[in-house]
This record gives structure tokens, sequence and C-alpha cells, in this order.
């Protein structure tokens, strides 16, 4: 089977799913929805691959993301850092002879991780030439991630739950209220961010929104001010916790661009990759090798 002439490549996270047609290397179509492996029955995820193929095309397929985890199509064994591409083809798990799943990476010992997804990025960005091969890349989301590159391995990494921790804030804490605005790249972001790597406890720094507005009567941008908190916060641990290397962010444009404006409050450089432009570089450096 011939790979490189046409193969489907499906990021399957928990929520969305992004699928793209590529054919000589080239990107020639794409779609994305919201049928997360959250929203597949455990039966139906054959049927699930079978629409991606009806749309994209009747091509091989390799799959990424959280549709290899215990809540996915099938669970397939993670890598154990260091990890690079070779590690991650010997592991991919078939599930026919032209339907492969791409394994996660873990990290055992004192300091356990795990990712599903971010490897195939960051491994990417790596092979396509836009992020140092030795290298610190942040990966922000949900469950941000900071890798640490060498050689063009994965060699360590940490987990930060920013984002989830900041949804948990909006709905459900006594902030709620004050955080329903969008975040945005402004004086309250950056204001947060100088207080998030003040090195007070962000819990801490978190409750001066609500006094703030109770004593003072300002609630203004109170989201892009959480925001600010909580990235602050994760960035200054992350540069305390990993070797200063060139640095690169990887994701969604609009992360990116908080995470680079921390960064730079921070005094450090960074260049920016778009996550999709590196999912797909990452699959075509996995499909090269088969």
């Amino acid at each position: 089977m011939v790979w490189q002439e046409g193969y489907i490549a499906v990021d399957w996270g928990t929520t969305n799913r992004r699928a793209y047609r590529i054919e000589h290397w080239q990107c020639r179509d794409s779609f994305a929805d919201e049928m997360g492996v959250l929203a597949v029955p455990s039966d139906g995820f054959a049927a699930a691959a079978g629409d991606i193929r009806e749309r994209l095309g009747d091509l091989p397929m390799l799959l990424g993301g959280m549709v290899g985890s215990d809540r996915g199509w099938r669970q397939s064994p993670y890598v154990e850092c260091p990890a690079g591409l070779a590690e991650l083809i010997e592991r991919i798990l078939w599930i026919d002879e032209r339907t492969g799943i791409v394994p996660g990476v873990c990290q055992r010992g004192p300091s356990p991780n795990v990712m599903r997804g971010e490897e195939i990025q960051l491994l990417g960005a790596v092979a396509a030439g836009a992020v140092s091969p030795d290298s610190l890349v942040c990966h922000p989301g949900t469950h941000a991630k900071w890798a640490e590159m060498q050689s063009g391995w994965i060699t360590r990494f940490s987990t930060i739950m920013t984002g989830e921790v900041f949804a948990l804030l909006r709905d459900h804490s006594i902030l709620a209220a004050d955080l329903e605005g969008d975040v945005s790249p402004g004086p309250e972001f950056d204001a947060g961010v100088a207080e998030g790597m003040a090195g007070e406890p962000p819990l801490s720094t978190l409750f001066h929104i609500r006094a703030r507005r109770l004593l003072e009567g300002l609630s203004a941008d109170a989201a892009s001010r959480a925001s600010g908190i909580l990235i602050g916060s994760e960035v200054a641990a992350a540069l305390r916790s990993f070797p200063e290397k060139p640095l690169s962010v990887i994701g969604r444009a609009d992360l990116c661009e908080l995470y680079a404006r921390a960064l730079q409050q921070a005094a450090r450089k960074c260049s920016i990759v778009e996550g999709p432009v590196a999912f797909r570089s990452g699959m075509a450096a996995l499909a090269d090798l088969l």
C-alpha cells in the first residue's frame, strides 16, 4: 500500500474531530464537526469511520487523539518517553490493514503524565522544520502541555489544567457571574498575567476579582483578568521547570496569541505554529515511514 499517494488523516478528540484528505502531500479536502469520541456510541466507531470515508474518499486512514483512549474506538497502548516518530510507527494499533490508530505518549516515574494527539503535532512541527529539534514547546488548550524536545524526540512533558480550571470557574464558581465576557488580549489580560507571575497562589489572586468588584465596583473584562492570572501562573511555573531553549507555541490561533503575549511579559520570545498544520505535518511524516 502506497500511503504517500493518498490517505485520510483524522484528529479525533473528545468533543470534535477534523479530517483531511491528503494526496501527494497536499490537503485536497477536509471537514470538521462535533462528532468527538463522546458523541459516538461505543459500538458506533466503525460506522463513524465509514462516514469519514464517504465524505473524503475510500482511502487508507490514520487516526490520532482520544479515539485511541479508553473512551474511544479501541485503546492503543502509550509509547513511553523518550518518543519519536519511529516509536509511534511501531505501536500503531491497526483496526484493519487500511485503518490505524496512532498511539499517545506517556511519562512514568514521580511525575506521571499522558498525552494523546499533541504528540503528532509536536513531532510534526519538528519534522516540517517549524520547530527546533532541541526546544521547549507549549501546546495550550483544556489541558495545556509543555514538552521538552531533544534531537527531535519528546523527552519529558507536563500537563497544566489551565483551560479546564478556567471553564469550571466560569460555569460553577462564585466568580461565574463576573466571567461571562470573552477573553481578549488587552490591558486586563496583561494585568492578570502580571498577577499570575508575581508568585502569589492563583487561587488567592483569583478572589481579588470578586473583592475588587465589591469594594471598587470594577468588573469590566474580568474574564480576561482571570484568564491572564491562570496563564501567567502556568507560564511562570513552566519556565521554572524546564531549561531555557528556543520556545514555540503550537495550537489554536487565539490561544497561541494569549500565550505569546504572556511569554512576552516573561521576556521570552516564541514562534507560533498553527495546530492543524502541525497535525498534518505529523501525519505526513508517519505516512512517509509506512
